[in-house]
């Protein structure tokens, strides 16, 4: 008896302690103005209930409540631990080079994990990047509608790409992210975003249904058998 509870015990806790199976819903920022400038460019705007501002780089053609890019397909930005692509058709547009110096999103109020999804990214011959100031997981990439191309890659804290696009995500609480483009090339961008609420994917709630089954079975044959 202790070793048929021990082996549902043990699916039951496999179960709960899968953090990757959980895929959060990304509120993504709604961005509402921007200035233009190669260090002294701004941006403002929301995501939810949270005010985010960038300053840095802003090069054309940023767009604000546009329709471009599509950010799509949605399996080339969304995936892993992040449940969603943007579905707000802003970009931040980025050049690079020796000429810009750091990027920062500022988060009003602490927030958990953010992401941040990077489009077009680099061009064949020209590996641009991202280097970032905190550690990051990639957690989807791909082609993109508009240019094709293929994943975003890392090592260490660096973001690369040729003609790359996909989807990063931060561990912790960040009141800012900051980061460099040393690499010039015409043009990417990024947007960002805010978790919400952690949906369990169907393999892990198939999983937890079956320890959960499996306890309500030994709870039966205990009655029968008092």
């Amino acid at each position: 008896m202790k070793v048929t509870y021990a082996i549902f015990g043990g699916i039951l806790g496999a179960a709960l302690t899968i953090a990757p199976a959980f895929a959060a819903t990304i509120t993504w920022t709604d961005w509402t103005a921007a200035t233009l400038g190669a260090t002294t460019g701004t941006a403002s705007g929301t995501a939810g209930s949270v005010g985010v501002s960038y300053s840095g780089e802003v090069a054309g053609p940023t767009t604000i409540n546009g329709t471009y890019p599509s950010w799509g397909p949605a399996g080339t930005f969304a995936g892993g631990t992040v449940s969603n692509a943007p579905d707000v058709h802003d970009i931040i547009a980025l050049t690079g080079g020796t000429a810009t110096g750091v990027n920062t999103i500022t988060f009003s109020s602490a927030v958990t994990n953010p992401v941040i999804s990077i489009w077009s990214l680099g061009q064949p011959g020209i590996n641009a990047q991202f280097v970032f100031s905190d550690p990051f997981t990639i957690v989807a990439g791909g082609p993109s509608n508009e240019y094709g191309g293929s994943t975003i890659t890392s090592v260490a804290d660096t973001v690369f790409g040729a003609e790359g696009n996909g989807t990063i995500q931060f561990s912790g609480t960040f009141t800012s992210i900051s980061w460099t483009n040393p690499v010039f090339e015409n043009w990417y961008g990024f947007q960002v975003g805010v978790p919400g609420t952690a949906v369990p994917e169907p393999a892990t709630l198939s999983l937890l249904g079956a320890g959960l089954a499996g306890l309500g079975i030994l709870r039966r044959k205990r009655s029968r058998r008092a």
